[in-house]
């Protein structure tokens, strides 16, 4: 090695900056990302060459940052590094096609009648703009989830993938025909009407709770959570409900989400291993997220027709009014669930009920309703599946097969700290016997 001891000494202090100042930055751009698409797609109407400009400025902002510092204004910094990206493409594409129409239609940046790029963005931004424009009739619906997870959510294609539980391949062709589907369209860039908001309504709270699952419970990689997508999801889902505050389904997943999020300093040990909710230490519960959630669905429940956000809510206030996992109402829990399944085909909402029912009426009887969710093929090769049969077994005195099951779960997951959580669930059953 070269340079003199103090020289490497030095060396290895700066690298722990240089890293937490490389982490700061790309929290920072993560955060920033939809706003700037947002930002530049108004101003110029084309989505698609939109979002090729905005990922070439975060790389220059991912490159130069960590050396130069971040600008005063990064948002300014981003959108303008962006739009110059921009103007040269579509320059490019007029000399291309060279269609005296096309250009007439293009709007050059000293025409823009807009806001300064430094503008405070108001509360309902050109982020929820994004929101709802990725969410048009126009897509179909699993489109549309598609391409928000990616534009507004920031979530990367084998993410939005692993969520859909489809090759990445396909969703790849899957945004890629939607970006060209909003080309096409000439959608306008701007908030929709009244009477078309409650119609992409449904989709837009569906993408806002994928976005929040996988920022609270990542499906792949070293960190059990990526707390930037679940406060994006919460943040985004404030948005919406002050848009819409007498949406009782919009009211249910802000709850859900708050609910869910409070007990998220407690589901990790120091080390970083997961921690399930029955060991958890609530003190830890973020008390205020928990008050405003029950707040939020106990004023949505009487209101109309109870929705599918609304019941996941309710449970998740049961859970987290309980002072402690013993004292759970779970036959309360089993009797939501029970009207969740009329309303929504979701396996996943079968298996928490199958445990409910565990809970209430005995392992065994759980094992005999899994045999029948085993059948369903959207769920049959989920880690979760397995990890609920390893943990009933376990409940039925059954540990040999129930180490086999927290075995073959632990195979199927992605995510390194359900991995070593599963593989210890395993190894303390083997250290039992």
């Amino acid at each position: 090695m070269t340079g003199s001891a103090s020289e490497r000494e030095e060396r290895s202090e700066r690298a722990p900056q240089s890293r937490a100042k490389a982490s700061s930055v790309e929290d920072l751009l993560r955060r920033l990302a939809p706003q700037v698409l947002g930002a530049v797609a108004r101003r110029y109407g084309h989505f698609d060459t939109a979002e090729d400009a905005v990922q070439e400025a975060m790389i220059a902002a991912a490159t130069q940052w960590p050396q130069d510092g971040v600008p005063d204004n990064p948002r300014a910094w981003l959108i303008t590094v962006a739009s110059r990206r921009l103007t040269d493409l579509l320059r490019r594409e007029q000399a291309r096609r060279r269609r005296e129409d096309t250009v007439a239609g293009w709007t050059w940046p000293d025409e823009w009648l807009t806001p300064a790029a430094d503008k405070t963005p108001s509360e309902s931004d050109d982020t929820l703009i994004l929101l709802f424009m990725c969410c048009h009739p126009a897509l179909s619906p699993a489109s549309q989830i598609a391409l928000t997870l990616r534009a507004v959510g920031g979530l990367t294609t084998a993410e939005i993938a692993r969520a859909f539980l489809v090759p990445e391949a396909t969703m790849t062709r899957r945004i890629s025909r939607a970006k060209q589907r909003i080309k096409d369209s000439g959608i306008p860039f701007s908030l929709p009407p009244r009477s078309e908001r409650t119609e992409r309504l449904g989709a837009v709270l569906h993408v806002l709770y994928l976005i929040f699952n996988e920022g609270y419970a990542s499906t792949s990689g070293p960190s059990l959570q990526r707390t930037e997508l679940s406060a994006e999801a919460i943040r985004l889902t404030r948005i919406v409900h002050h848009l819409l505050p007498d949406d009782g389904e919009v009211a249910g997943l802000l709850a859900l989400m708050l609910l869910t999020d409070a007990r998220r300093p407690a589901r990790t040990a120091p080390d970083g291993a997961l921690i399930p909710m029955a060991e958890q230490d609530r003190s830890l519960w973020n008390a205020d997220f928990i008050a405003e959630g029950v707040a939020l669905i106990t004023d949505a429940l009487p209101r109309g027709a109870t929705g599918a956000y609304e019941l996941q809510a309710a449970i998740a206030a049961i859970h987290d009014e309980a002072p402690s996992a013993e004292a759970t109402d779970w036959p309360q829990i089993m009797a939501l669930y029970e009207l969740l399944m009329q309303i929504s085909d979701n396996p996943m909402v079968t298996l928490n009920y199958v445990v409910a029912v565990a809970m209430v009426r005995g392992a065994h009887t759980g094992l005999d309703l899994l045999e029948k969710l085993e059948t369903d093929e959207r769920i049959a090769e989920d880690h979760r599946l397995y990890s609920v049969r390893a943990h009933l077994l376990e409940m039925a005195s059954d540990p040999v097969a129930a180490r086999e099951f927290y075995q073959a779960a632990a195979e199927r997951t992605t995510s390194y700290p359900r991995q070593r959580y599963l593989h210890a669930r395993a190894a303390r059953l083997t250290d039992d016997q």
